[in-house]
């Protein structure tokens, strides 16, 4: 089969071996839809020391069933499904506490430690938890983000503990900012602040109806635009799902005291915890990766039509031209959000 390969240095397009079942909780997926993720990026750029050289790349994606091991019970052959960016268990202690990104047998390995989903088929360890069954009136291209960052997205949002008429400030109208702030929405927020210096993103997030408002820090006094819009308080709660060089300490500054911060973005850089300055502000910090649990209920979402990613696709490259949409992704061509990639 053709497959995607990150050889270390580079990434090649070159012929693999179909995979097979190599454990009772396996399944075979045909990939029919997959994307191009930022963590991608971050591995063929040497941010991830765990990644594993001549790896398949890729962990978002939709597919069909093809073959199953003997212990999936509630999968069948020919089901369409959208499997999750994490690789979990469902028996470990973190697994039983909701917390499936630190599944002690799981974790990111699609595309990281083992085959992912840049190939025409794909092996999905814990197949009875990775993979969720699509409604029969969703297409794949209204799932294809459901198992990362419309998860990732959502799970930003849970960790806030939205409560109804929260004003949510959410750093980073890319893919999963955009994401985060449907879901603030799905949570009742009362007002929702996007944040970015990409006034294209800041846009769109406008047009989809995500934002009641949006900002430019460069060009703006960010804290006092947020002061103006809270009572002089600051953000009931802040999302930081940019992860560039200040974002982190814009997310701090413009949250109001004992409120919380969310931390869905991943760095490339070390950041600093002022301790210091901060101190009075009793700020509470929750950080990701995603604990992905949601799958279900956010198809059930779509499915019903409280939720919508479609907009995020900015194109669609069939497979022989993947190497074409990685490049592309990479330089943000034509302000792209996401790419779909068809199989």
């Amino acid at each position: 089969m053709k497959a995607l390969v990150w050889d270390g240095n580079d990434i090649i397009l070159t012929e693999r071996p179909r995979p097979k079942i190599e454990n009772s909780r396996d399944a075979i997926v045909k990939v029919c839809l997959s994307s191009i993720c930022t963590s991608d990026l971050h591995i063929i750029n040497g941010y991830v020391p765990k990644a594993c050289k001549n790896i398949i790349l890729g962990h978002e994606f939709v597919g069909e069933v093809i073959e199953l091991g003997d212990s999936v019970s509630d999968l069948k052959i020919g089901d369409r499904v959208s499997a999750n960016c994490e690789t979990f268990c469902g028996e470990c202690y973190f697994c039983k506490q909701g917390y499936i990104n630190n599944c002690e047998n799981g974790g990111w390995k699609l595309g990281c430690t083992i085959d992912g989903c840049q190939a025409e088929y794909v092996r999905v360890p814990f197949a009875d938890k990775g993979l969720t069954k699509i409604p029969d009136n969703v297409s794949f291209r209204n799932a294809l983000f459901v198992g990362d960052i419309l998860s990732s997205g959502y799970f930003g949002a849970e960790l806030c503990e939205i409560k109804s008429g929260d004003t949510i400030a959410v750093i980073g109208a890319g893919p999963v900012g955009l994401c985060v702030m449907a879901s603030a929405k799905i949570f009742n927020a009362g007002g929702i602040i996007a944040i970015d210096i990409d006034e294209a993103r800041l846009n769109i997030a406008k047009i989809h109806g995500l934002a009641d408002y949006v900002f430019n820090p460069n060009k703006c006094d960010i804290e006092n635009e947020i002061k103006k819009l809270t009572f002089s308080r600051g953000a009931d709660a802040v999302i930081e799902a940019a992860g560039g060089d200040n974002t982190f300490e814009i997310a701090w500054k413009i949250a109001r005291a004992n409120s919380i911060i969310a931390l869905v973005a991943m760095y490339e850089k070390a950041q600093i915890l002022p301790l210091p300055v901060m101190y009075g502000k009793n700020l509470i910090f929750k950080t990701g990766g995603v604990d992905a649990i949601h799958s279900k209920e956010l198809l059930e979402m779509i499915s019903a039509g409280k939720l919508n990613t479609d907009f995020l696709i900015s194109s669609e490259y069939p497979f022989s031209k993947i190497l074409n949409a990685y490049k592309d992704f990479d330089t943000k061509a034509n302000g792209c959000l996401k790419f779909a990639i068809s199989y």
